[in-house]
């Protein structure tokens, strides 16, 4: 016999794994605890893509919008550009060939200059059109330079007496105006000491009518103050002839009467013997009303004691009642609470002893749930 290998079949074991991963899927699927906490809504989800869709598109549109919005704002911009250039442009040529046609250097009131300037090649002017102020170049030497120096000289000596004059000129006139302003001056201060004797003199008699002023004001203070005192003394002399004469001193009982309806207490000297006993009898009277009033006091608060006695003892009365009333209730209550855990005791030894007996184990619970099928 010869050992031949044949080709393994694997198709079997491809199906099979594929059964244990979709299997696997399936529970991770059905167990999961999102799912099957929380649920899934596959109509919601749906709406919520396709509204997701919705709002890209309306993106992309808008977007593509803006695109074009941007791209015909840019050609405008670019368009307006080249319009202000070429404005631009037209502007510089126009004011370029204004300068050439109006402003031109030749018609320039220092064209002469310019063009000797930029040389004399460029510019001309015909000899007959130059003034004497428009010569540059001369021919020759200059044959009058020492006259003229000569005459400067002279002119320059001649400006230079005139500021000797001007100045000793000035410096007359500033010695006559100090020569016044001193005797001004002095004149000034001869008034001021005539000003300040008339001054002296004056504070001098001003000093004196106010010492004959003060001395004849102290003259009348002090007549005035001997006046006021033997005023003084007259009055304390009546006063005390009143004092000695009158009803303080002498202790005259009708003198304190004399006030129209009122006493003064000034001559007031006690009360009489009548007053006394009147006075004592009117306190007697007083304290036998306070007693019986007292004794009134006492019989009503004895009557009012006995009836607080008495519905004190009712009112035990009532609470004793109530209490075994209470008490009573309390007994059947915890009969009736007897009776109920016996007959609770009974159904449970029932249901442990007779219903339920055939009680499931652990295998029970654990064969549930294993597959997802």
């Amino acid at each position: 016999m010869f050992a031949m290998d044949f080709p393994v079949d694997g198709s079997r074991e491809k199906a099979v794994e594929g059964r244990r991963a979709a299997e696997a899927e399936r529970k991770a699927r059905i167990f999961s605890t999102r799912s099957r906490v929380m649920g899934v809504d596959l109509s919601t989800l749906d709406q919520q893509v396709e509204e997701r869709q919705l709002q890209r598109d309306a993106e992309r549109q808008r977007e593509k919008a803006f695109g074009h919005l941007r791209s015909s704002q840019d050609r405008a911009q670019l368009e307006q550009d080249r319009e202000e250039q070429e404005n631009l442009s037209a502007i510089n040529s126009d004011l370029a060939q204004y300068w050439a046609t109006h402003q031109r250097v030749e018609d320039s009131r220092d064209a002469d200059l310019i063009c000797y300037q930029q040389g004399a090649s460029k510019f001309t002017i015909p000899e007959d059109e130059l003034g004497p102020s428009s010569m540059q170049v001369f021919l020759g030497e200059d044959a009058e330079a020492s006259q003229r120096r000569r005459e400067q000289i002279v002119t320059t000596e001649r400006e230079l007496q005139a500021q000797k004059e001007d100045a000793e000129t000035r410096r007359t006139k500033e010695k006559r105006i100090e020569d016044l302003v001193m005797k001004t001056l002095v004149h000034q201060d001869l008034r001021a000491v005539e000003l300040e004797a008339q001054e002296e003199e004056c504070r001098r008699a001003v000093r004196m009518a106010l010492s004959n002023y003060n001395h004849a004001l102290a003259a009348e203070r002090t007549e005035t103050l001997s006046e006021q005192h033997r005023k003084e003394e007259g009055q304390s002399l009546a006063e005390m002839g009143h004092m000695v004469t009158s009803d303080i001193l002498t202790e005259c009982p009708e003198a304190a009467e004399r006030g129209q309806g009122r006493v003064l207490t000034d001559r007031w000297r006690g009360m009489t013997p009548q007053q006394l006993s009147a006075i004592y009898r009117e306190r007697e009277e007083q304290r036998l009303r306070r007693q019986k009033q007292q004794e009134t006091e006492r019989a009503r608060e004895a009557a009012w004691d006995l009836e607080q006695m008495s519905l004190a003892r009712r009112g035990e009365e009532v609470e004793r009642k109530e209490r075994e009333l209470q008490r009573d209730r309390k007994i059947q209550l915890d009969q009736y609470n007897m009776r109920l855990a016996r007959e609770q005791q009974a159904h449970q030894e029932y249901l442990d002893k007779k219903l339920y007996t055939n009680k499931p184990s652990g295998d029970y619970f654990n064969q549930f749930n294993t597959t997802s099928r």
